[in-house]
């Protein structure tokens, strides 16, 4: 499993917004310039996000998005199953329901579906504002040489 320009690049946009939250609504130019993602794609990302559950939207000029909800009720699996259309690592995991003609006998299924529990309970295990507490950790250091 590998995942897209898109998927990393909507967490790093999401996370911006949580980081930024105080701010208010905030614009696309601001994300891209802090962030080094073209806005163009940005535009992209925010149509496949653009959902009331996700993100709010304000035009005009103090336009901009900002998250519907706190940065903990996000997560990282939740974002990326939007983005990636989902996080399984072979086609017969893709759907509620294996259907693979092969699921009764197959030798290799135990490993596909323990390598698809894995990801998902870590990425679930990890919110927006972990990755904003993280990053906050990583700044308190002050070294002076």
């Amino acid at each position: 499993m590998k995942i897209s320009t898109k998927g990393r690049y909507a967490l790093r946009m999401l996370a911006d917004l949580a980081e930024h939250r105080s701010d208010g609504y905030v614009a696309l130019k601001d994300i891209a310039k802090r962030q080094d993602i073209s806005k163009k794609y940005l535009e992209q990302i925010v149509s496949i996000l653009n959902r009331p559950d996700i993100l709010k939207t304000n035009r005009g000029y103090q336009g901009g998005y900002m998250l519907a909800q706190a940065p903990d009720k996000y997560t990282v699996g939740d974002i990326l199953r939007i983005t990636e259309g989902g996080l399984a690592p072979v086609s017969c995991l893709e759907q509620e329901e294996n259907t693979c003609e092969r699921r009764n006998y197959c030798q290799t299924l135990f490993v596909w579906e323990g390598l698809y529990k894995a990801v998902n309970e870590y990425l679930d295990s990890i919110t927006l504002q972990d990755i904003i507490e993280r990053k906050n950790d990583f700044s308190d250091f002050d070294y002076v040489i």
